[in-house]
């Protein structure tokens, strides 16, 4: 169980950080037009006369970077494009969340007219830009003597993470007081620490059994056991000799309303004929082959949506928003995003580069 839980962690943490560009072999490099295609063939509005530029916010949690680093490719390119071009540039701020996403957009919908390039500068995995998870949703309820609290959660569009506390009202009053008065203070918590919190309340108010605990910790017990494994046993023996008072669970959903509610912004942003560009990490890449296993998702690329499985999270977005969609294959630094996007305006041809073109319906 634990090298199932930690090959979990590690997949994870490869999909989060920018994995290496194993996918992309010659056959998806031709499926993605990386070097035979033009802006001539590409038919997008040339030169730019609009560009939209989205540097999210997030930092990667295993290094020390600022969460603003995407702030310095987005300057360069707004010089590149003014100068180049003498194109309008406009640039979305403060972008921590995709509640902050779609209410700039909101708005850059209502007072201007679409753009020609929308660009993404973030992290991101085989699934997209990803930004922090943060909560949109959630609902607490007390019913009969059921107790619940339900949150929605996403760091990319159309993954929904689902967190259900539940617990019985009668069982402790002071853990029902408790998660009735405290429970938005749970809303900006990753799910590991509120567990921890709520486990830490618990171990104060619920008693032990005593009988369960002599049995298996009492100091004869403890004797049998190696000293630098008494620690670990008492504290097994306090998780297993206390009743729980909540139960705690997550998992991850595929939501098609958010992920249409993310490329319908999309489409409301960019002209026919203009491009969206995701500057981050694996956008390009080639969906990786998945062994399903019980309570797990499929990536959005492995799945049905959109009449999926999709080659690439850029043919992916292609094709439900009708426009032009590019991304890199593999990793890519702020660096290679800046570049990248240069040489794809300046029409120099290059490797690792997915741009896909949306069959004529």
């Amino acid at each position: 169980m634990k090298n199932i839980v930690r090959v979990r962690f590690l997949v994870s943490l490869l999909l989060w950080i920018c994995a290496a560009g194993v996918y992309s072999d010659e056959n998806h490099l031709i499926a993605c037009g990386s070097f035979y295609r033009t802006l001539s063939d590409l038919k997008v509005q040339q030169p730019p006369r609009r560009v939209l530029l989205v540097p999210l916010l997030s930092r990667d949690p295993h290094t020390t970077e600022s969460p603003r680093w995407s702030e310095q490719p987005a300057r360069t390119l707004e010089a590149f494009y003014r100068n180049r071009f003498n194109a309008d540039v406009t640039q979305l701020r403060d972008v921590w969340s995709w509640t902050d996403y779609y209410r700039q957009v909101d708005q850059l919908v209502r007072q201007s007219p679409p753009f020609d390039r929308v660009m993404f500068i973030s992290h991101g995995g085989f699934d997209g830009p990803v930004l922090k998870n943060a909560v949109f949703w959630q609902n607490f309820q007390v019913t009969g003597s059921k107790g619940e609290l339900l949150q929605y959660s996403e760091a990319q569009p159309g993954l929904k993470n689902v967190l259900s506390i539940t617990y019985d009202v009668e069982k402790n009053r002071v853990f029902s007081g408790y998660m009735a008065s405290h429970w938005p203070e749970l809303t900006p918590m990753k799910s590991d620490d509120i567990r921890h919190l709520l486990k830490g309340l618990e171990k104060q108010i619920q008693p032990l059994d005593h009988a369960c605990f002599q049995n298996y910790c009492s100091q004869e017990s403890l004797a049998t056991s190696p000293e630098q494994q008494r620690g670990y046993r008492l504290d097994l023996c306090e998780l297993i000799c206390r009743e729980p008072l909540f139960e705690q669970k997550t998992s991850v959903e595929i939501s098609t309303e958010r992920f249409f509610h993310f490329t319908k912004s999309l489409s409301s942003l960019v002209t026919a004929d203009g491009l969206i560009f995701f500057g981050a990490c694996n956008p390009g890449s080639a969906a990786p082959v998945k062994t399903l296993e019980k309570d797990e998702t499929e990536l959005l690329i492995n799945s049905t949506l959109a009449g999926g499985p999709h080659k690439s999270y850029v043919h992916l977005v292609g094709a439900v928003t009708g426009r032009v969609t590019a991304g890199p294959i593999g990793q890519s630094s702020a660096d290679d995003i800046v570049n990248r996007i240069i040489m794809f305006e300046t029409g120099r041809p290059q490797h690792n580069l997915c741009v896909v073109v949306p069959e004529t319906k």
